[in-house]
């Protein structure tokens, strides 16, 4: 069975920053993408971060970035989220993901809704103005 502890969300003020933590057990994949998607009150879920297994190839949303960086730890285990300069339409809930779609070593990742495989319980993060 695939899980994820997500820690890292709660109640931030505008102009602040935050890190979010992913580490996703249970599922065997050598060749994966993880990331971070999100999803406001309303809107669909949307990818804002991933990183390739392969090589670390990242991509961002336009939305996040300049302001956003997705990193792992060594091992590998644990996958991080920095934002800063939050805004109040950063609020939602978001989700560490994984997909388990072939990567390509030096392209950036898929990092869209269609193609996860396993989603996490998703944490809420609210920046008030």
């Amino acid at each position: 069975e695939v899980q994820f502890v997500e820690s890292g969300g709660g109640l931030v003020q505008a102009g602040g920053s935050l890190r979010l933590s992913c580490q996703p057990s249970g599922f065997t994949s050598d060749d994966y993408t993880i990331g971070w998607f999100r999803q406001a009150p309303g809107k669909e879920r949307e990818g804002i971060a991933c990183i390739s297994s392969s090589d670390g190839s990242i991509y961002y949303a336009r939305s996040v970035r300049g302001r956003s960086t997705i990193s792992r730890d060594n091992a590998g285990n644990t996958v991080y989220l920095q934002m800063t300069t939050l805004k109040p339409e950063d609020t939602a809930v978001y989700y560490c993901a994984v997909s388990n779609e072939p990567t390509i070593p030096g392209r950036k990742p898929k990092c869209e809704t269609q193609g996860i495989t396993y989603w996490g319980q998703g944490t809420q993060v609210t920046v008030s103005s």
